[in-house]
């Protein structure tokens, strides 16, 4: 069973970077897409990019030119790294996974899901 672990979550400046990690476990990670979703308090979860098996990489408009998704599958841990962040980005960051591709349907979610990790923009 594939699980997923989140990490690199905590409080941050307006204007500050985190990198956000996501370990797998229990498959490797070479066979999977991943996709990093978020849900703020009282609004919808929402997907903000994905990586598939083959590189592809696709954002979503809320947070093109500022997060960049990549994988490492040597260490079965992909990444979202999140620049010039605002108040607005706080919410629980969460991975997904899903065999292979991104698939049309990706930002509705995908089939295996991490835990999730705070992020909180804040001054």
């Amino acid at each position: 069973q594939l699980q997923l672990a989140e990490s690199g979550g905590g409080l941050v400046q307006p204007g500050g970077s985190l990198r956000l990690s996501c370990t797998v476990s229990g498959r490797s990670l070479t066979n999977y897409a991943i996709g990093w979703f978020r849900q703020a308090p009282g609004k919808e979860r929402e997907g903000l990019s994905c990586i598939s098996r083959d590189g592809r990489i696709y954002y979503t408009q809320s947070v093109e030119g500022r997060f960049t998704i990549s994988r490492d599958n040597s260490k079965n841990t992909a990444y979202l790294q999140m620049n010039s962040l605002k108040p607005e980005d706080t919410a629980i960051y969460s991975c997904e996974a899903a065999p292979a591709v991104c698939d049309a349907a990706w930002e509705s979610g995908m089939d295996y899901r991490g835990k999730g990790t705070q992020v909180t923009v804040s001054s």
